[in-house]
């Protein structure tokens, strides 16, 4: 249960979501790529309101052992990764990011196969891409995923959430083309309760 929640649900959040890119997208024909789990019902509302191609990006968080929702990195689609800063500060050994990295890799590749039932994705060049999540916490995930989105030529990237903390929609602003953060409260402690 919520408590003062900023959305009632992900849908109401996608659909504040999509007024604000609404307004603020110039861009023809965007392709929305939804980080699932939680970013898919925000895409789509997005997707139906612009409207727009929809898609999902497979990312994995690569969770502290242990402490599984606590982010030390992220691997996305492709195999991109990003590894936080939390590594050195815990003394995590390499063998064990490599062994929890190569467990989120399989999950990747069995999403992959259950998403997509052996057919590609969308494709990415040359588009307006908006990569859309239900909040971004540590960022790593969505990090992971502009990263390997990248790589693959878009004409230009956008984050869009719901809701962040002012410090991830600032440090996103290094990454990508554009942040849309609907919601950055101080002080922020979670996604969601």
């Amino acid at each position: 249960m919520l408590i003062n929640p900023l959305f009632h649900d992900r849908k109401e959040a996608g659909q504040v979501l999509a007024r604000e890119l609404k307004s603020q997208l110039i861009y023809p024909n965007p392709l929305v790529l939804a980080l699932p789990r939680g970013g898919v019902p925000v895409a789509f509302e997005i997707a139906q309101a612009l409207p727009a191609d929809l898609d999902i990006f497979l990312v994995r968080k690569i969770g502290v052992p242990g402490h599984e929702e606590l982010a030390m990195g992220a691997i996305a689609s492709g195999g991109t990764r990003v590894h936080q800063s939390l590594i050195a500060q815990l003394g995590i050994s390499s063998s064990v990011i490599e062994q929890v990295t190569t467990r989120e890799q399989r999950e990747i590749e069995r999403g992959e196969w259950l998403y997509r039932a052996g057919h590609s994705g969308l494709p990415i060049k040359g588009r307006i891409v908006i990569l859309v999540d239900d909040g971004l916490a540590t960022g790593a995930s969505m990090l992971a995923a502009a990263r390997a989105v990248r790589a693959q030529q878009p004409k230009r990237i956008i984050v869009a959430v719901p809701v962040a903390s002012r410090e991830a929609c600032e440090e996103f602003r290094q990454h990508v083309d554009e942040v849309v953060c609907v919601h950055t409260p101080e002080p922020f402690f979670a996604v969601g309760v």
